[in-house]
């Protein structure tokens, strides 16, 4: 967020910027599936009502061609 943007636009205003929260949200998920891929962590997620593990090289990343 830049200094003109913060001061120019009110809380209210920030909090309804529905597509800059989801652009946040996205990239924030991207850097912690890099960071568990390089820690050679894997990522719980849920999938039909369970709990699966996918292990760091099988991590999908958005933005990365896939072999």
């Amino acid at each position: 967020m830049t200094e003109s943007r913060a001061v120019t636009s009110t809380a209210s205003e920030r909090v309804n910027d529905l597509p800059r929260i989801l652009e946040a949200m996205k990239a924030a998920v991207r850097e912690a599936l890099l960071r568990h891929r390089r820690a050679g962590n894997p990522v719980a997620t849920w999938r039909d009502n369970r709990v699966e593990w996918i292990q760091p090289g099988d991590l999908r990343i958005e933005g990365e061609e896939q072999p």
